[in-house]
């Protein structure tokens, strides 16, 4: 069994639902730390952050992940036991193997093999693990940012594990990330019998051809580097249960996914006036899950691109599909950023899994970015 795949199995052993870390950081500290890493801890509330460093210069290259996974749902939906790493027919099973127990995994083998050969290397190279990335993320990255920033720890390149691949290993990077914005809209009517109308005021057909002007506004059209912007209903819900009772409110979740294009003032001026058009009494509130971002620097993305080429014969598309990341939180402090993970078609799936046969080559190609960075690269290049 490779280091990667074996590592892989452990962290999936760990029941480390969000924000639960279960033993993982434990496992990936006692790795590193033998390898010259200074190991910290970052916990804030239930949530654990593990920080662990090599080298005190710049330029830093920091490896960014979480060890938290989404809940498995049914056990006996699942062909094999979430929880505990089964192969069959080449491929990894188990909740995390994709999204991304094996994408930390990768990180942690290529920087235990990059340090044994460069242990005098340039700059700085450092793994970051969270376990809230997949809950609130209100105790994860977020707080260390704010640690970094009080003690003025910069960080110029980061490279995070997120599972970016499409059809093959490598075909698909991030090199942004469309905004999100969370809306809660509650309509209020009047209360009363269905037979008797007239004296009710039905939120339901009040916010009807609102809704409808909302799905059928067009946004924005996008731009070279982001898809148009889009609206979509998470959650509706109205009714007391009784099939004779016309509801006196109404409540709904809507969220835009939306592009460098529109900023969240302009959208939140912009669904204020499509409801006040329509005559609606209401009460809403927003909340701003992460703003969009996008990387313009190309030192990282080309570092990247020539990795996955090496290892795979094959040019990375560059992209900003998907959903948020962690990435949002690191954004703010003018670092690079490039996500590049394994296959993304199982991630929060019943029988999550991954390809063994891509962990030893996503390894290599962490590796092959962390020598095209520190390996080569004259001292203090930023």
């Amino acid at each position: 069994m490779s280091e990667t795949l074996d590592l892989t199995c452990q962290l999936i052993r760990c029941r480390s639902v969000t924000p639960d870390d279960a033993g993982c950081m434990e496992i990936i500290g006692e790795r590193l730390e033998p390898c010259g890493f200074i190991v910290e801890h970052l916990d804030f509330g239930d949530t654990r952050n593990l920080f662990v460093r090599h080298g005190n210069q710049r330029p830093l290259l920091m490896f960014l992940g979480h060890t938290d996974v989404v809940p498995s749902g049914p056990e006996a939906d699942w062909s094999y036991p979430p929880f505990e790493p089964t192969i069959v027919d080449g491929n990894l099973y188990g909740r995390g193997a994709a999204d991304m127990k094996s994408g930390v995994a990768a990180m942690v083998t290529a920087l235990e093999r990059f340090t044994h050969r460069h242990p005098h290397h340039q700059g700085s190279v450092a793994l970051l693990i969270t376990s809230d990335e997949e809950g609130a993320a209100t105790h994860g990255v977020a707080k260390v940012m704010e640690v970094f920033e009080a003690r003025g720890e910069k960080i110029d390149w980061c490279l995070i594990g997120e599972p970016s691949s499409f059809d093959r290993l490598g075909d698909v990077i991030r090199v942004g990330r469309r905004g999100s914005l969370c809306g809660a809209l509650t309509v209020l009517g009047t209360q009363g019998h269905l037979a008797y109308p007239e004296k009710a005021d039905n939120p339901i057909h009040r916010l009807a051809p609102a809704l409808k002007a909302l799905t059928q506004e067009v946004w924005d059209q996008g731009n070279a580097f982001f898809p148009p912007t889009s609206f979509q209903i998470s959650n509706i819900n109205a009714g007391t249960g009784a099939e004779n009772v016309i509801p006196g409110r109404l409540e709904l979740a809507f969220n835009f996914r939306f592009s460098t294009e529109l900023s969240p003032t302009v959208i939140q001026e912009r669904v204020t006036a499509i409801l006040q058009d329509h005559g609606l009494r209401y009460e809403l509130s927003w909340r701003l899950s992460g703003a969009p971002f996008l990387t313009r620097g190309t030192t990282l993305i080309e570092a990247t691109k020539d990795a996955i080429h090496q290892e795979m014969g094959q040019w990375a598309k560059p992209d900003t599909g998907g959903g948020t990341s962690d990435g949002r939180f690191i954004a703010p402090t003018g670092a690079e950023i490039v996500e590049l993970g394994p296959l993304n078609a199982s991630i929060h799936k019943i029988d999550e899994h991954v390809p063994i046969a891509d962990l030893e080559p996503l390894s290599r190609i962490y590796e092959g970015i962390m020598e095209r960075l520190l390996a080569r690269h004259p001292a203090g290049t930023p």
